[in-house]
């Protein structure tokens, strides 16, 4: 018999990671990112730049920006200032020239984790990633070469999670 979030046997958990959204706008992207920082227990989710939590947005994120914790902001920059001056270990994905590859990355959850992830189009913004402790990303063996935002953060966060448990 198939299982409905009413009967599942799941513990919920809270994990010590901030999701830092930099320009992600797409409505579309912005619900799955609701419903992904839900499914996987993240402490709370920031979106900066012109984002707004409208109808489009809560009908992909299916309510969930109701039980996850966010806040809007305008600049992602002075965020990741303010999450490394609290101790958040700050962890970009994106492909650059000296990223680290997600499956060979060890996390640890010993201090916060501030996850950024960036734009439909740019990626993360080059001084987001001049502050980052760490840049990683996800190997892709197909022609393209980048990955929608959403789907991106699900797999990274699948693997921190996994890692932790």
């Amino acid at each position: 018999m198939q299982l409905t979030h009413y009967n599942t046997t799941f513990n919920k958990r809270k994990f010590p990671i901030t999701l830092v959204c930099d320009n992600v706008t797409n409505a579309a992207n912005v619900g799955s990112l609701f419903r992904t920082a839900d499914a996987f227990g993240i402490e709370k989710l920031i979106l900066c730049g012109e984002v707004s939590v409208g109808r489009k947005v809560t009908k992909t994120s299916r309510s969930t920006e109701k039980s996850v914790p966010f806040e809007i902001q305008n600049s992602a920059i002075n965020v990741v200032e303010d999450l490394k001056l609290k101790g958040y270990r700050i962890i970009a994905v994106e492909i650059t020239e000296t990223s680290k590859p997600i499956h060979s990355f060890h996390f640890s959850l010993e201090t916060p984790i501030a996850f950024v992830v960036g734009d439909e189009i740019f990626g993360v913004s080059e001084p987001v990633l001049n502050l980052s402790d760490e840049v990683i990303h996800i190997e892709m063996f197909g022609e393209n070469s980048s990955m929608n935002v959403a789907q991106a953060t699900n797999i990274a966060l699948y693997e921190l999670t996994k890692q932790s448990l």
